[in-house]
């Protein structure tokens, strides 16, 4: 697989991951939150191994062939983000506020709404159903499907890197400022439940 092939997906991935949304603000909650950023992170990061799985057995050549799936599929993923970002405007992240034990369910709990919020995130839809493929070349030395695979698990790994930094930097930063992380908190539900909305409208059209 050709290393400019790598790079130019990378640079892409890049921007989309440094754009604030629902990743950054279930992190930034579980920065605030909880113990370790870690469960909510590896959710994440669980999500786009789905979804790299789901593109790598052949999925967006389907969705290719049928616009009709990706609006849907859409949709869906703009429905749970308007749900998401509803319920973080009426519980806003409160620092410190959980005080679970390593290994209690609400860890897994985390790690699964995690997958969910990645998995279903119109973003990531976009980024792995419609861009991806265009990225790899089926007449490469590469198989089709190992392509995606290096792809998505740049993806992940850049992903990886990003949200952890950005979870240790809300634990950092606004742990010590109670209103400041509510401020932050009702913010990203605010741009969540927008996003969603203006995802349903375009989808409707």
């Amino acid at each position: 697989m050709a290393v400019s092939s790598i790079a130019a997906f990378w640079a892409v991935s890049v921007l989309l991951i440094l754009v604030p949304g629902a990743d950054w603000a279930y992190t930034i909650s579980a920065g605030l939150q909880d113990r370790s950023v870690l469960p909510a992170v590896s959710g994440l990061l669980l999500g786009y191994v789905g979804l790299t799985a789901v593109v790598a057995a052949g999925v967006a050549a389907l969705v290719a062939s049928t616009p009709f799936v990706l609006t849907a599929l859409t949709a869906v993923g703009a429905l749970y983000l308007v749900w998401i970002g509803a319920t973080t405007l009426a519980r806003p992240a409160v620092p410190g506020a959980s005080v679970d034990s390593p290994g209690q369910t609400p860890r897994l709990a985390r790690v699964l709404k995690g997958a969910g919020i990645s998995g279903l995130n119109p973003k990531a839809l976009l980024l792995f159903l419609a861009l991806l493929p265009q990225f790899t070349n089926p007449s490469g030395s590469w198989p089709l499907a190992a392509q995606i695979g290096a792809l998505g698990v740049v993806h992940t790994l850049t992903c990886a890197a990003v949200y952890l930094s950005v979870g240790v930097l809300a634990r950092v930063v606004l742990r010590a400022r109670p209103a400041a992380a509510r401020v932050v908190s009702r913010i990203s539900g605010a741009a969540m439940v927008l996003i969603g909305v203006l995802l349903l409208v375009q989808s409707a059209h």
